[in-house]
């Protein structure tokens, strides 16, 4: 017997015990040392803070990273599953400084470097038993026993060997450049850190102006003061203009002002954006850009007045009319172009921030106050001494610290870059060859951001992080990259034990008469994580000749985010390093938002914890809501709870009530399957029965066992063919589709045969045919749920079966018989059928009161002759005594025509008014004509036009005593007159619902007899005469009394009083 199975079950319960009984056998462990010597499949798992607990992101991420290598290992591979932390960066030196109590870099200095990182080495890890708790509850199988972390010494000396390769290809620099920086960490980021914040923020929007020293060729201002007008919304940068930017091309105009007589200079299409009327200026002359090089000018404030080079008109093709001036204004210190190009004209930097970018000493009047706070004392400074021609504000989208949520400033930094910009079109042949899903990520977004790859800034003027290798000289004249400790040992005489900041920066050496000492900065942790492939292994300090075993990665998974951080950092240093994609298969995921579509926020409490979700629904559940979305083709996920409700109601308890409906008959039968398996034998469709040619006996138990088996193996296929797409979707809906034509198709059509079934190979038949189905279901859905399906696994598996089901191989398609042509005549008739539901939803006609006849009419002989033959499921289904077939519609309903809005009105435009007075006109004949494809004429305005089918919508006009639904050439309709045995049949059928209701509420056994006692009205008990016998038979009763009365219950209308005892 199978262990005994209740429909009140609890699933989240079941998961503990689950989880609690992999641990004891050691089922993960087992299913990696069954594969051992399997071909490997080699997956990355990149490694997540472990600063804060999982959200519902990592949750996601870490079920794509679970079904994937479930998958793969039952398709006979070996899938190692480290897990990794990422120990390094701002997240971590955030809590230190927090704990320590400090406000910055100096604080940090002060307190001392050692006591910071020893801080940070003691909390990076506070989360991971959390981790490990949500991450397993989850149901995900990783290895965190045998982890890596970022911190560890032997990842940390393969970064060193990494940054030294780039180091001898020439790739690595030192410049200054305009880089993001966060003044509150006191450290640059990089370009794609900087992508991954922006706020919409209001600025200040200010014209100044600046008075010409030299005047263009040909202008005679008679005497007037002549200003060239430039424009900002950085008010503080002004202290660092010097210069102003023209584009050679564009034209520019010297106009006098109407009311205050200076002649201004500025490009001629932004005129109308500073005077809203042509006769408030007079134009006095025009020029090209290139016309306007050299032009020196006064400088805006006298803070760096003697710079060599500076305050002049430069040209430059970066310059635009869509806003400002057409001047822009040049502050080499804080502005990309601005630095190009007055690098290229020989314009020094004059930097007047200090690290927390407060003016330094060397503009008194701001000293120690932050640039954007000195703003508004800016504007009044240049109002007050006149130079102020326009102030406004503007709203726009502005990047943000993504550590910090404080804004950015763009500043000149002289930093450590790699190289990338030659590398671009090896990139993007490298992304070539990588399956993306969904492709249009890889191909557009991600291809996009490769094809204009910028060098990559890998330091940070931090403390906790993998050092940058490169001890200078005293004099700055010579520079040695270390690339191991083997090398650094050599080189210093000295032990090493960490590569820590705290301990490295020890380390001096001397070289030819020099004393060498470590630069200060450490690595971007993104240069640690895109290196992750070789230095989780070590490599090449270990594993020297293997690297072919475990790179590249035959899949990956994060979230669309990661195509400016992890993903591109993998790839970066792939193709610089070997020139080849360091994966074959990414899943790219959406973000988890609020159910409101804002960002999660642990302040606003706009989401259920996790914690609450697997705990009363099941992470099962919470699996399959996730991947049954658009979320795993990196669209964004709004997330219910109530969705996760549904995967449960609508999915995972269906189908633990067909398991437990197999149990439970078969228990009360004695049923068992057979040792080896439960190899389903199925009985041939006799040679006369082709679905245009089918005995009543085809549409029986037979039959529905073919139906669901090829179903099955159709499913099989399908589910095999979406995974190895890593179409984690597309995988799931057939597998949903599955279920509901299992438990509300087949069990419903075939329910009667496990318990009323006079025949008793029937019988067999369908318990073989369950049994099969439902762990071949478990096979199939293992990756996906893994709990329900080791659940109901284990209780049905036989001797010769694995212990678990992630034991198991994949079934493969070709397995079971296919029947294609039975499929599709079922799905034929599951239309009709859902037609005809839908109605009686419509019109109220309550499902368990029998209506006299359906018509199914079609133009189509061919669904005619699909659905005919199984009239007898079609009326057993709809609860009809008849089924009737015709081809006529109009015999059900009256038929018109009215125009289709959407199609006909971009064709006819004004023609419409008359085109729907000629559809109100059209005869019985014009609708049959459009009815059978074809297209009708009218005349309007004198053009003939042809009205297509698609142009016009048919309407269905019930006749009397029918309902009527249509779907393409499909009409069916449903005779809604009720005769007095139909009304009392269908008191009959309800009293039996509410009869087996009872049975259910008392917890009797299936096979319990009972007595039965019913009271009621005369009609209600003369229904109950008229069909004492089903009554009888339906529910067991083998006694059963009737009286006249009343009680709680309403049949149909009717008092009614059930009482029931087992006997």
């Amino acid at each position: 017997m199978f262990k005994p199975v209740s429909s009140k079950h609890s699933f989240p319960r079941m998961e503990e015990d689950i989880l609690a009984l992999w641990e004891k056998e050691q089922t993960f462990q087992q299913s990696l040392a069954n594969r051992r010597t399997a071909k490997e499949y080699i997956f990355y798992d990149g490694p997540p803070f472990a600063t804060g607990l999982p959200h519902y992101g990592h949750l996601l991420a870490g079920t794509i990273k679970d079904i994937a290598p479930r998958y793969q290992t039952m398709r006979g591979h070996f899938v190692e599953r480290r897990f990794g932390w990422d120990c390094h960066g701002l997240p971590i030196e955030a809590l230190a400084q927090e704990k320590l109590g400090l406000a910055g870099a100096a604080d940090i200095a002060a307190k001392g470097v050692d006591v910071f990182n020893e801080t940070c080495r003691s909390m990076v890890l506070t989360y991971v038993e959390e981790w490990r708790k949500t991450v397993t509850r989850m149901g995900r199988w990783v290895d965190f026993d045998n982890d890596y972390k970022t911190m560890d010494v032997t990842f940390m000396e393969t970064i060193w060997w990494v940054f030294k390769q780039l180091w001898e290809q020439g790739r690595v620099y030192k410049s200054h450049r305009i880089m993001p920086y966060s003044w509150k960490l006191n450290t640059p980021l990089s370009n794609f850190e900087a992508g991954s914040n922006y706020q919409d923020v209001q600025d200040p929007s200010i014209t100044v102006r600046v008075r010409l020293r030299d005047l263009p060729a040909g202008l005679d201002p008679q005497g007037a003061p002549v200003f060239a007008l430039i424009w900002t919304t950085t008010p503080w940068t002004l202290y660092g203009n010097l210069g102003i930017c023209a584009g050679p091309g564009i034209e520019y105009v010297a106009v006098r002002d109407v009311a205050d007589h200076n002649v201004y200079l500025l490009a001629a299409a932004r005129l109308a954006a500073y005077y809203k009327k042509p006769d408030q200026y007079e134009i006095l002359a025009k020029w090209t850009g290139e016309a306007l090089r050299g032009l020196a000018y006064e400088p805006l404030f006298p803070t760096f007045a003697g710079t060599a080079n500076a305050f002049q008109i430069l040209n430059d093709g970066f310059v635009s009319t869509e806003d400002g001036t057409g001047l822009v204004h040049m502050a080499p210190a804080f502005g990309e172009d601005d630095f190009r190009v007055c690098k290229a004209a020989g314009i020094p930097l004059r930097d007047y921030l200090d690290d927390e970018c407060k003016f330094t000493a060397a503009v008194p009047e701001f000293h120690g106050k932050f640039c954007k706070d000195a703003d508004k004392q800016i504007i009044r400074s240049l109002k007050d001494t006149g130079k102020l021609v326009h102030q406004s504000t503007l709203v726009h989208s502005y990047p943000f610290c993504p550590r910090t949520d404080t804004p950015l400033i763009y500043r000149a930094i002289e930093a450590w870059y790699v190289r990338v910009e030659d590398l671009r079109d090896r990139l993007v042949t490298n992304n070539s060859t990588v399956h993306w899903v969904p492709q249009a990520v890889g191909e557009k977004r991600f291809g996009n951001w490769l094809k204009e790859a910028k060098d990559w800034n890998i330091s940070r003027n931090r403390f906790w992080g993998s050092c940058i290798p490169v001890w200078i000289a005293e004099d700055g004249q010579d520079m040695v990259c270390v690339g191991s400790i083997a090398e650094l040992e050599q080189l210093s005489g000295q032990k090493v034990t960490d590569l820590h900041k705290h301990h490295v920066d020890k380390i001096t050496f001397t070289r030819n008469g020099k004393i060498y000492r470590r630069t200060p900065e450490v690595l971007d942790c993104w240069f640690e994580s895109g290196a992750m492939p070789y230095a989780q292994q070590h490599y090449p300090f270990e594993r020297a000749e293997e690297l072919a075993k475990f790179f590249p990665a035959d899949f990956i998974a994060e979230g669309l985010d990661q195509t400016r951080g992890w993903f591109y950092t993998l790839m970066l240093l792939g193709t610089a390093l070997f020139d080849q994609s360091p994966y074959k298969n990414v899943i790219v995921n959406g973000l988890v938002l609020a159910e409101d579509g804002r960002k999660m926020s642990k302040r606003l409490k706009n989401y259920p914890d996790p914690g609450h979700i697997m705990n009363t629904y099941g992470a099962d559940a919470l699996r399959l809501y996730m991947i049954n979305s658009p979320i795993v083709r990196a669209e964004d996920l709004c997330f219910s709870e109530q969705g996760v409700m549904q995967s449960l109601r609508h999915l995972l308890i269906p189908w633990w009530n067909a398991y437990s409906f197999l149990v439970t008959y078969a228990n009360v039968d004695g049923w068992k399957p057979r040792e080896k398996g439960s190899e389903v034998r199925v009985q041939e469709q006799p040679a006369n029965t082709t679905p245009g040619q089918s005995s009543a006996a085809a549409s029986g138990g037979a039959l529905m066992d073919r139906w669901i088996l090829s179903r099955l193996d159709r499913l099989t296929g399908d589910v095999v063919a979406a995974m190895d797409a890593y179409d984690l979707q597309q995988a799931v809906r057939p597998l949903v589709q599955f279920i509901d034509d299992l438990t509300n198709w087949y069990i419903r059509r075939s329910r009667r045969r496990f318990w009323k079934s006079e025949d008793d190979a029937d019988k067999l038949r369908a318990y073989e045919t369950l049994h099969t189905v439902l762990l071949r279901l478990c096979q199939i859905a293992a990756p996906f749920t893994p709990f329900i399906a080791e659940e109901i696994y284990r209780n049905l598996r036989t001797t010769g079966m694995p212990e678990s089901v992630h034991l198991c191989d994949f079934p493969l398609p070709g397995g079971l018989t296919r029947d294609e042509a039975l499929e599709n005549q079922m799905t034929q008739v599951q239309e009709v059928v859902g037609l005809a539901r839908q109605l009686r939803a419509d019109f109220n006609l309550k499902v368990r009161q029998p209506l006299a006849a359906l018509h199914v009419v079609c133009r189509d002989d061919a669904i005619l002759d699909l659905v005919r033959p199984l009239a007898d499921i079609v009326a057993d289904e709809l609860n009809v005594k008849e089924v009737r077939f015709g081809r006529d519609e109009t015999a059900l309903a009256e038929l018109s025509a009215k125009v289709n809005y959407k199609t006909l009105g971009p064709k006819l435009g004004g023609l419409m008014k008359k085109a729907v007075a000629a559809v109100a006109e059209f005869t019985p004949a014009h609708v049959a004509t459009l009815l059978a494809g074809q297209s009708v004429e009218v005349v309007l305005d004198g053009r003939t036009i042809a009205l297509e089918p698609n142009d016009l919508v048919i309407q269905r006009t019930p006749k009397a005593g029918l309902a009527v639904a249509s779907s393409g050439t499909l009409v069916v309709a449903l005779e809604t007159e009720l005769t007095p045995a139909l009304v009392q049949e269908g008191h009959a059928r309800e009293l039996v619902n509410r009869i087996q209701n009872l049975r259910k509420e008392s917890e009797l056994d299936v096979a319990d007899r009972i007595a039965l006692s019913i009271t009621g009205d005369a009609d209600l008990l003369a229904a109950v005469e008229a069909h004492r016998e089903m009554i009888a038979a339906e529910t067991l009763a083998e006694k059963l009394t009737t009286a006249a009365g009343g009680g709680d219950l309403d049949i149909n209308g009717h008092p009614c009083g059930l009482v029931l005892a087992k006997l």
